[in-house]
């Protein structure tokens, strides 16, 4: 009889270690780990079964992207591929900006109070799904498990800041600036934002962008690394079980086109990007206000 590969017993071990979970990404991992224990005890020549194709979040629904084109995610210590991400199509994509416009005027008239509360919900439900989050990223991406849960930290350490929101987002006055005049400043949400995420931090970069613009009163569209999506849609659906409300959070896949459509949105106001290119200066006529990180 064929050994089981170290990579299959991982995969067992992390699918056992959550049995009651009912998330995509985890299903999707457990029809993975079956198939994979199938082939090790089998000497049936290899079949090339179906791989699950990453989903878009859309106003609140998980659907199955219309794209022709897909992107391969692969587990690094294998090379299995563990599922497709597609290259969402300009309709997918402007669907989940819309979901994102016509969800803002609600998101931005619930108190501030409120929205704190969703994210102290969200926070607990991450420090829950700790291990599951770690062994996702070390299986799409190659990370160790303690790189792994370092990631995940880094970006729960953002999502305790939105907590503190009801604060941060405070205005100021100053009295007397002038003869009878005091001045009043309010801190007000901009709209629809955008995320344009990288393949080398999956929980971490994601978690610096979309947390903090919801709890400021944004909505948001969000492009993780198609090399990468697993745990953005992981984070996504712990985020709609905290109670985030339909078309607050949006989720595209793509490369150089779903990013030249997020910059070209009349709608989005403002792009956080954390990538490997510097931006060309004939191109940032065509940015809203962006905040971005390059090596």
């Amino acid at each position: 009889m064929p050994s089981i590969r170290p990579s299959v017993v991982a995969l067992m071990r992390m699918v056992k270690a959550h049995p009651r979970s009912s998330s995509l990404v985890t299903k999707s991992l457990r029809s993975l780990a079956a198939r994979a224990v199938t082939r090790a005890l089998s000497t049936a020549p290899e079949s090339s079964p179906a791989v699950p194709s990453v989903p878009l979040l859309i106003n609140g629904e998980f659907v199955e992207s219309r794209a022709t084109a897909f992107v391969p995610v692969h587990d690094p210590a294998t090379q299995r591929v563990l599922a497709h991400t597609p290259l969402a199509t300009q309709d997918e994509m402007r669907a989940a900006v819309d979901s994102a416009k016509a969800a803002f005027p609600k998101w931005k008239n619930t108190s501030v109070s409120n929205r704190a509360r969703l994210f102290f919900r969200y926070q607990q439900l991450l420090r829950e799904n700790e291990d599951e989050l770690a062994h996702l990223i070390t299986m799409e991406h190659g990370k160790t498990l303690d790189d792994a849960r370092g990631d995940l930290f880094r970006g729960l350490e953002v999502v305790e800041h939105a907590c503190s929101i009801t604060s941060l987002q405070m205005g100021e006055t100053v009295a007397g600036v002038a003869t009878a005049t005091d001045v009043t400043s309010f801190r007000e949400p901009l709209g629809v934002c955008a995320g344009i995420a990288p393949f080398n931090f999956p929980a971490m970069v994601p978690l610096w962008m979309f947390p903090m613009a919801l709890a400021t009163g944004n909505t948001y569209v969000m492009k993780p690394s198609e090399r990468v999506p697993l745990t953005t849609m992981r984070l996504a659906e712990l985020l709609k079980e905290a109670g985030v409300p339909n078309g607050v959070m949006n989720i595209i896949h793509g490369q150089h086109d779903a990013v030249n459509f997020l910059c070209d949105a009349p709608e989005i106001k403002a792009i956080s990007f954390v990538g490997g290119a510097p931006l060309k200066a004939s191109d940032r006529h065509r940015l809203p206000l962006l905040a971005y990180e390059c090596p």
